[in-house]
């Protein structure tokens, strides 16, 4: 690579310590739907982050089976697609102290969702995954995916968020 081209390759945007746990103790605790579902949070990149969800028997959605509810994937999956949305924001503004980047999320709203089940959710643990396709002034695309503990797919789902 020649000398200009490097300098356009971006250095990956690194988080403060008390950034990322105050972003876990907001989607984890303080977002009291969330701590229901049991999401806790795996990891926080700008570009995508992660969740994880241990079945417990609150969570059943067929009984005989002992499947998770499809309400808890399409909630799950959509409250980490605003996680990814507010890691997204926060790599943005990173000029900006935690707590101010923390401050932005209190406009941040679910505005279309849409999730498609692929298989059963029968297993011990799920794990999800969601980034950002495209953050705007406004609004954000997010793409998400549900998977079980053996890895398979389970869902995906699509989402956009105001931001503004």
């Amino acid at each position: 690579m020649t000398p200009t081209r490097l300098a356009a390759v971006a250095a990956p945007v690194v988080f403060e310590p008390d950034y990322i746990a105050s972003l876990t103790e907001l989607f984890e605790e303080k977002l009291v739907f969330n701590k229901l579902l049991g999401l806790k949070v795996t990891s926080v990149q700008a570009e995508r982050v992660a969740a994880r969800i241990v079945m417990r028997p609150e969570l059943v959605g067929h009984y005989a089976h002992n499947q998770v509810h499809g309400g808890v994937i399409s909630a799950a999956l959509d409250a980490l697609g605003g996680l990814a949305v507010m890691a997204a924001i926060g790599a943005r503004h990173l000029d900006e102290t935690p707590a101010q980047r923390l401050q932005r999320f209190s406009k941040l709203g679910t505005i279309d969702l849409r999730i498609d089940y692929l298989r059963p959710g029968i297993s011990k643990h799920f794990d999800l995954h969601a980034e950002v396709l495209r953050l705007g002034s406004r609004v954000a695309s997010t793409r998400m995916a549900f998977h079980g503990a053996d890895g398979k797919l389970l869902a995906v789902g699509s989402a956009a968020y105001i931001v503004s």
